[in-house]
């Protein structure tokens, strides 16, 4: 496994955009049954690594995962069970009207409204995260986006939004949804005003990575303007630092030690 950085410039009259190239890949499937089982063990695996690092608050808080055969569809959480002991088994396939297609557990209908919605509104989503984590909440209830102010900050530089729509408000209407959809068209992540972080990704660890990541920048960005004012990273540094680091297959590759971690202390989640 190999990193190789390319930087700016000019080859061949062809110019150079920066970009980290990373001899890992996602993998590929010939067969949708593999696939959707890779996901399945990706989203078990993700909502565990959720619960360990203390995302979970009470029954709030869902992943979700497009099924590879059937688009229209996505495998989500159940209500109510604990992101800690979450299996693929326990997993539940949902339509887009709301309807559990499969599994004998109920659904969040929150889950449901905001993520079908998502789903529904942005086909390159594969994955979508949120949870109420205590710095998401608390960053969310300031209607800003994140500067730049640190290198992992910038993975969300001119690719993340603030969502005033619905804020605020258990969502629970189906129009609710698809209002909050209708602004979250691009971007890897949504602020959402008064109730916290949305995360998307072409794979489900994408998508995580960008929460768990976008969570820890809420986090220090508390923590430095409690200290004082917070310098920022100039635009151009920004730009190539988020280039460099926040492109789909990063956030999939940035996960993979967390996945190798819950899978060796939590074997159950094959289950």
């Amino acid at each position: 496994m190999a990193i190789t950085e390319i930087r700016p410039g000019v080859i061949d009259g062809v110019e150079l955009t920066p970009k980290t190239v990373i001899n890992a890949k996602p993998p590929t499937f010939d067969n949708v049954e593999d696939e959707r089982r890779h996901r399945k063990v990706a989203l078990a695996a993700a909502l565990r690594v959720f619960g360990r690092l203390g995302f979970g608050e009470g029954v709030a808080g869902h992943i979700t995962a497009r099924d590879p055969e059937f688009p229209d569809h996505f495998w989500v959480n159940p209500f109510g069970k604990s992101f800690r002991l979450m299996k693929t088994s326990d997993l539940i396939l949902v339509n887009h009207h709301g309807e559990v297609v499969y599994g004998n557990q109920p659904v969040n209908r929150a889950a449901f409204v905001l993520h079908a919605a998502i789903h529904k509104a942005r086909p390159d989503v594969i994955g979508a995260a949120h949870a109420h984590s205590v710095y998401g909440k608390a960053w969310a209830s300031l209607g800003r986006k994140l500067d730049p102010i640190t290198q992992d900050a910038c993975i969300f530089y001119d690719d993340h939004m603030v969502i005033e729509e619905q804020g605020g408000k258990v969502v629970f209407e189906v129009e609710a949804g698809e209002e909050f959809a209708s602004k979250f068209t691009s971007g890897k992540a949504a602020i959402h005003q008064n109730h916290g972080l949305f995360t998307v990704g072409t794979t489900v660890e994408a998508a995580a990575f960008w929460f768990i990541t976008m969570e820890r920048s809420c986090q220090a960005q508390l923590a430095a303007e409690a200290a004082g004012t917070p310098k920022l990273i100039p635009h151009e540094m920004a730009t190539y630092t988020q280039q460099l680091t926040g492109f789909p297959d990063a956030g999939w590759f940035q996960f993979q030690p967390l996945f190798q971690e819950i899978c060796k202390t939590d074997p159950e989640l094959f289950e």
